[in-house]
């Protein structure tokens, strides 16, 4: 460890990956977030249309959670929030996404774009992408109907059906090398929550990112959504589809890194309530299952990054 505190790289995107890194930051400042890249919706999905750049909502998100907690961080990570509304061409475009555009698009590498933004914010860590090229996701699932294929992340978060495959394109993207670096040296790692299919496992579909997250000697934590479903029935959600179980989300997980294996599984309450099947599940491959009491009251649908704090604290006490 980098002196008492974990070097940790925390895997992710949107809103599961912010609230990780809230709470993460109390713990380290040795941190790297690397984040999916393949958002299609709102200001990002507009962006992707007209300049050839990384979809930036995502890494707007991850830096705005890592900003330095004094007057200066907070000022500008709240501006880089800020969306317009207007009737014209920037309603709906955050001002972060803008300036990660503007930098990108006059030809600066895209990571020391995002350095250069997590100076100006001050930020603890770093914020990488998971690619060296955007990408896109594209599913297949089943339902009573039959068989279809939905591209896009907004769509593939949002399909209700059982998964039969999911790909990125370009298939088999080339990883970053800082996030190669980083995924090495690290302590821990952090996968989760997220939505599951656009942004949790779009991150082991990277061939050379997965094999080093398969040979790290760091401690894996996997955080598990707080929509999964119950044995008892799906729990309030967040609009993406909940239709598995938290074990299932686990075998659909192994399904794409057969080889990976997690130290610590962390779930809330509500999610294992009234079952052992996860705890059945996790006895044959290895992993320990750490309940706790995780969720947002506030939104029901969200981690409460406090919590998550408290629990950082816990695993690395």
């Amino acid at each position: 460890m980098s002196g008492s505190k974990p070097r940790v790289v925390a895997l992710g995107g949107g809103h599961g990956l912010a609230a990780t890194l809230s709470a993460l930051r109390q713990i380290t400042t040795d941190l790297t977030a690397i984040v999916t890249v393949a958002d299609n919706g709102g200001s990002s999905g507009r962006l992707r249309e007209e300049f050839s750049i990384y979809p930036p909502c995502d890494l707007r998100m991850a830096l705005a959670a890592l900003c330095a907690d004094d007057e200066w961080g907070r000022s500008w990570a709240e501006i880089r929030q800020y969306r317009f509304e207007s009737d014209g061409a920037l309603d709906g475009h955050a001002v972060g996404n803008l300036l990660l555009a503007a930098l990108w698009n006059k030809g600066e590498d895209p990571v020391a774009g995002l350095d250069r933004v997590g100076s100006l914010l001050k930020v603890i860590g770093r914020v990488l992408p998971m690619s060296v090229e955007p990408l896109d996701i594209e599913a297949t699932f089943t339902n009573s109907t039959g068989r279809f294929i939905v591209k896009g992340q907004v769509q593939v978060a949002t399909a209700k059906g059982r998964l039969e495959t999911l790909r990125l394109l370009p298939e088999n993207p080339t990883a970053r090398p800082e996030s190669l670096s980083a995924i090495d040296a690290a302590d821990w790692i952090v996968m989760g929550p997220g939505s599951w299919f656009s942004s949790v496992l779009p991150h082991l579909m990277v061939p050379q990112q997965r094999d080093a997250l398969v040979a790290a000697k760091a401690k894996k934590i996997l955080i598990l959504n707080l929509d999964s479903a119950t044995e008892n029935g799906p729990v309030i959600n967040s609009g993406e589809y909940a239709g598995y179980t938290a074990t299932e989300h686990i075998e659909i997980l192994h399904t794409y890194a057969p080889d990976l294996r997690f130290d610590l599984i962390v779930a809330d309450q509500s999610v294992v309530a009234g079952s052992d099947q996860l705890q059945r599940h996790l006895s044959s491959t290895g992993g320990e299952l750490l309940i706790a009491d995780l969720r947002d009251q506030r939104s029901l649908v969200h981690h409460d990054p406090k919590k998550l704090t408290s629990l950082f604290a816990h695993i690395a006490g």
